[in-house]
């Protein structure tokens, strides 16, 4: 009796991630955004399956099959179909080429990329007095400088930024806009989570996460991703006030798999002109 090899458990996960990333993304496109006329009542919102694969250029089944997680091959010019059909832009389009087995397309230069060098710059000459911290691809706590430990309240190393956030509340109640850093905290897991798809821990992470925080497993199951290495983090203090820094992470040339995140007083900002330090 011939015994067929079962498929590698990293292709596998890739693909589930796959599918669930598709049907998220459909379920967000209302027919009358892509100039569809929608004459009956629908059960579920979004598109459906054959109007992504009409929008795209490709057979219903085909596309069936690569929403389900099948093990088929996907060329470049289908993955930038569907990707133009779904309206996937930056990341969500880098992360479904990952998804998809190939490398995302080279995005040209541009302002945006000409203002993050800028703003790097500025971090990096004011990083001695302001926050600053290395992860590793999970998000957990390699070095931290002495003014990032105690404003966030860091251990030397192992701490979980992630982890730390959805699970406890004095955490959260740091920033101003707690919502919206744990929606980028996630998106930005799950980027990492494709980027090294056959890591199983990602997936453990969430699981124990999804355990612990309704809030977490809500934000998981969107498929939202996102890896933008510059926004603006509002943190609370209750002494000085909101404190607003220019946050960018980038990753380390010697190290491709460690993160680091510097942080910067944006200028006019409501923190007194001593150290974060002090001021935590």
């Amino acid at each position: 009796m011939q015994v067929t090899a079962s498929p590698p458990v990293s292709g596998l996960v890739r693909r589930v991630k796959l599918r669930h990333f598709l049907r998220a993304r459909r379920a967000e496109i209302t027919p009358e955004e892509v100039g569809l006329v929608s004459v009956e009542r629908r059960r579920t919102p979004g598109l459906r399956r054959e109007e992504v694969a009409a929008l795209a250029g490709v057979g219903v089944s085909w596309y069936t099959w690569l929403e389900q997680g099948r093990d088929i091959n996907v060329s470049d010019a289908i993955v930038n179909a569907v990707s133009n059909a779904l309206r996937l832009e930056g990341c969500e389009r880098d992360y479904f080429y990952r998804l998809a087995g190939h490398n995302p397309p080279q995005r040209a230069a541009g302002r945006y990329q000409d203002a993050v060098h800028a703003r790097m710059c500025e971090l990096v000459e004011g990083w001695a007095a302001n926050p600053a911290y290395i992860t590793d691809r999970y998000g957990r706590i390699e070095l931290a400088s002495r003014s990032a430990r105690t404003l966030f309240r860091l251990s030397e190393s192992g701490d979980s930024c992630l982890v730390k956030f959805f699970t406890e509340s004095s955490v959260r109640a740091k920033y101003a806009n707690p919502d919206e850093v744990g929606r980028g905290l996630v998106a930005q897991f799950r980027v990492q989570s494709a980027r090294y798809s056959e890591d199983p821990e990602f997936g453990r992470i969430a699981e124990w996460l999804c355990e612990r925080s309704d809030r977490f497993a809500e934000l998981w199951d969107s498929h939202e991703v996102d890896d933008r290495s510059q926004n603006v983090r509002r943190i609370a203090h209750p002494r000085v006030g909101v404190m607003v820094f220019n946050r960018v992470t980038m990753r380390v040339p010697e190290h491709p798999e460690s993160l680091l995140t510097l942080y910067l007083a944006q200028s006019g900002t409501d923190a007194p002109q001593r150290s974060h330090a002090e001021a935590a």
